[in-house]
């Protein structure tokens, strides 16, 4: 391997970065591939998750600087580096009938336009490889979706002078796969789910496998699976970094590590887009890549 191997993790909001890939990211980073998150908004509309922290006065006032900070903290724990994509969080729409989305967020951006900042990015890094969320954002919110948008044209985009004149976007680079982050699935839901019951544990996933009938959601392939429970830790510390987003007490973390090493030891992604040979099932993101450089 000559060429150095780097690593791209495109996520709407800060806080997304840590829980989906983050032990896969640091696991990657410990082997020395170079890592980026590109994070598209600030957050400047998400709730204030955390119970402890809500109705401080300050964060409430004060919550994209807040939030700014609390990705600065994770980002030091991964290991990673980290730029953001400037746009303003569209935060999630509830009631019936929807509320519009907020003028000038993320969701409402030309896709076009927006992919082109991403564009810029990934010619001025140039990663072999890229994650993003798929086409239903992992769950339906319009930043996430959106996310997905940008990421789809921007992979393309890329390698494409005329699209993306070089002159305002940079030297054109060619990734050569992207991938969709499923570390949300099923059959790892219900494999720790099992695994507590088994064990005479409370299980924390009673309620999501009673929604996945709910929202019938459509299964996923599983194309690649990466081990990384040795950075499982360091997953979990980074989270708890986006404290205005995460309760160290809440169910993210009511699973045993010991659990989770024997059950369910690597992280998952579809694979989307190729432009290498690759056998599936991956457990190697630059599968194809290394010794193809």
């Amino acid at each position: 391997m000559t060429e150095q191997l780097r690593l791209m993790a495109v996520h709407a909001h800060p806080d997304d970065e840590s829980s989906k890939g983050a032990a896969t990211m640091a696991k990657y980073v410990s082997e020395g591939v170079d890592v980026l998150v590109v994070t598209c908004t600030g957050g400047e509309r998400g709730s204030i998750l955390n119970p402890k922290l809500q109705g401080d006065a300050y964060i409430e006032k004060n919550i994209h600087e807040v939030r700014k900070k609390e990705m600065d903290e994770a980002r030091e724990i991964l290991g990673v580096q980290q730029e953001w994509l400037g746009f303003v969080d569209s935060g999630l729409p509830e009631g019936d009938p929807l509320p519009p989305l907020p003028e000038g967020c993320f969701a409402l951006e030309d896709p076009e336009v927006a992919a082109g900042r991403l564009v810029a990015k990934i010619r001025a890094f140039r990663p072999q490889v890229i994650t993003t969320y798929d086409e239903n954002g992992g769950y339906p919110h319009p930043d996430h979706i959106m996310t997905h948008t940008i990421s789809m044209i921007a992979f393309d985009g890329a390698a494409d002078a005329e699209r993306f004149p070089e002159d305002e976007f940079g030297p054109v680079w060619t990734p050569r796969k992207l991938y969709y982050n499923q570390g949300f699935n099923r059959p790892r839901t219900v494999a720790l789910h099992e695994a507590l019951l088994a064990r005479g544990l409370e299980s924390p996933y009673g309620e999501w496998l009673e929604r996945w009938e709910e929202f019938e959601r459509v299964e996923r392939t599983l194309t690649t699976h990466v081990p990384c429970d040795e950075f499982y830790e360091i997953r979990d510390k980074a989270l708890i970094a986006h404290a205005t987003q995460i309760d160290p007490e809440g169910g993210w973390f009511r699973v045993p590590m010991d659990i989770q090493r024997e059950v369910w030891p690597t992280e998952e992604y579809e694979l989307a887009k190729s432009l290498v040979d690759t056998s599936l099932p991956e457990s190697d993101l630059f599968a194809g890549i290394r010794d193809n450089a």
